[in-house]
């Protein structure tokens, strides 16, 4: 049933810009010079990826020096390809391939460093309504909620020739803002709903077949990873824990205990999720997350002295749950006691916006180092998990939206 497919990408950076004209004044732009030969570096060197409105800007992870400014036409989403190099940027029609221009080859018993302009290559996946990407067992699984396609792709071929990788077509299942996860045996976790609502998730075999499934998951969104290879899915009253093919619903202690962000670490067991409660709000600001014990199946409410948005919540090198607060500083928690070892002050305190598009605070762990935009300043600060010291900070030419970024 799996069927391979070639999909290239039929815009340049030069046809996404000149998609801002019309018919009767045509923007003009010179064609884009050829990529420069790419530098040895004594070292890996690491990039951050931010986007704003028209573009995205690449910057060294170390100094926080602005290595480029790549204009990308609309509002554009940033997803980890998770192979030290590449990003999958969300278009309207699509999932872009974004080359950092940082690298590692092998060679023999030992590796050479490269760093070269980093540039939107004309590679492009899915289709229009690019949803979720999620990266497991060693593949990226793709989701278009306007067709419910689903398809993979190994990352490690994007490092190897971009412009020749071929995804594979998984399954179509009913147009929905969905999520699926590929896994090493070639069996398939997808989200089961329609454009009105979710209600659960179905596990295929490599040959498209039902294993099982579960409608336990109203309002199903985002999905996560624990250590062993367990995978998370939030729900409307609590999450979904899928272990093999075994199946777990996990209820939230409120009627509406919504966790719609979760965020996994495979060295932790546990998976930090959100938590909201007032089904009637049009932006609820809570005041405490959760921590899900994958293998007790105990889920914790943890109060917190601020709020925060979906963009405060990531995982430490060793697993640490770590969330930006609405109080501009970062709380670091142990994942298996619930209980706060660490709180940096880095930023101002701040609101989420009404509107999730808008710029607002983003937290991104990359190594152990925490970094953590203040869009209202243009701020971008780099903080060390283990001592809380600030090690690089710069003041960003835009206001900032998302942040990601790559080893090398």
């Amino acid at each position: 049933m799996l069927t391979p497919r070639r999909l290239v990408a039929a815009l340049s950076v030069a046809a996404l810009a000149a998609g801002c004209g019309t018919a009767e004044d045509p923007p003009e732009r010179a064609a884009a010079p050829e990529p420069a030969a790419p530098t040895e570096q004594a070292a890996p060197t690491p990039r951050l990826v931010l986007s704003y409105d028209g573009g995205l800007l690449v910057l060294d992870a170390r100094t926080l020096e602005q290595i480029a400014d790549v204009p990308v036409a609309g509002f554009v989403r940033l997803n980890p390809a998770h192979n030290g190099r590449h990003v999958l940027v969300s278009q309207s029609d699509g999932f872009a391939v974004f080359d950092t221009g940082v690298w590692t080859e092998a060679h023999g018993d030992h590796r050479h460093h490269y760093t070269a302009a980093p540039r939107l290559t004309d590679v492009r996946f899915g289709g229009s309504k690019p949803g979720h990407v999620v990266a497991h067992d060693g593949a990226l699984t793709l989701f278009s909620d306007d067709s419910g396609a689903v398809e993979k792709i190994d990352p490690a071929l994007l490092l190897a020739d971009a412009d020749g990788v071929e995804a594979t077509a998984v399954t179509t299942t009913e147009p929905h803002h969905g999520v699926a996860v590929g896994r090493a045996d070639g069996s398939l976790v997808v989200s089961v709903g329609n454009t009105e609502s979710r209600s659960g998730i179905e596990i295929l075999d490599p040959a498209g077949r039902g294993i099982a499934g579960s409608d336990e998951c109203p309002g199903l969104h985002g999905s996560a990873e624990a250590a062993d290879g367990v995978l998370t899915f939030g729900c409307e009253d609590g999450v979904l824990i899928v272990r093999g093919n075994e199946i777990r619903k996990v209820t939230s202690p409120d009627p509406y205990g919504r966790i719609g962000n979760p965020a996994g670490s495979a060295q932790s067991p546990v998976v930090l999720g959100d938590y909201k409660t007032d089904p009637d709000a049009e932006l609820e600001r809570p005041q405490q997350f959760t921590l899900i014990n994958t293998v007790t199946a105990e889920l914790t409410v943890v109060p917190l002295e601020a709020s925060y948005s979906f963009r405060s919540l990531d995982r430490g090198p060793n697993g640490e749950a770590i969330i930006l607060g609405t109080d501009g500083a970062l709380h670091v928690y142990d994942p298996l006691t619930a209980t706060r070892v660490s709180r940096f002050d880095v930023i101002d305190g701040w609101s989420e916006p009404d509107q999730w598009q808008s710029p607002m605070p983003n937290l991104h762990v990359q190594g152990g180092t925490a970094y953590v935009t203040e869009p209202a300043t243009r701020r971008l600060v780099a903080v060390d998990l283990a001592t809380g010291q600030r090690t690089a900070e710069t003041t960003l030419g835009r206001p900032t939206i998302e942040l990601t970024g790559v080893p090398g």
